[in-house]
């Protein structure tokens, strides 16, 4: 019989702080990544931009650079402490060639940007499952980068326990 070359696969998987978004990291692992493969995957992480935040709070006082520094610190170790998770999923998952990926803006842009510009054979994302209501108000990054991107998008749902039911 003739032995088949595993073709080298480039997977994108968006990563958050949720839960969500690292089943869907465990999830993609499992069911995508082929044993002895030459599969890349490329973790992204996409970190709000210190312009987002004003420089005045709600009560109309100007944020001092310290408290400016202090949230831009917050999210560099929110990026780290995200990407170290990630990594260890992979690693406790065994022998998979892992490239990480910190990217500043909005997520649904950086996710739809980076899947654009490295044309990926598909994108694994978690899904927060909200409701038509919360959809609406708060939007959907997985529905947008599905509209946005050319290629395959999966979305993987997190199963709920028993204490959410």
């Amino acid at each position: 019989m003739a032995e088949t070359v595993a073709r080298e696969r480039k997977i994108l998987v968006a990563v958050d702080e949720s839960e969500e978004s690292l089943y869907a990291l465990s999830w993609c692992l499992e069911n995508v990544v082929s044993e002895n493969s030459k599969d890349n995957l490329v973790l992204l992480y996409a970190k709000p931009l210190r312009s987002a935040y004003t420089a005045l709070d709600g009560t109309g006082y100007l944020f001092s650079s310290d408290i400016v520094a202090t949230m831009e610190r917050h999210n560099n170790e929110m990026a780290d402490r995200v990407m170290a998770r990630a990594k260890k999923i992979c690693h406790d998952f065994g022998e998979v060639a892992v490239e990480t990926r910190v990217e500043n803006g909005d997520a649904r842009d950086i996710i739809c940007s980076v899947a654009q510009k490295s044309v990926p054979d598909v994108l694994v994302m978690g899904s927060h499952g909200y409701g038509l209501i919360k959809r609406a108000f708060l939007g959907s990054v997985s529905y947008h980068c599905a509209q946005n991107v050319k290629c395959p998008v999966l979305v993987v749902k997190r199963p709920k326990t028993s204490r959410n039911n």
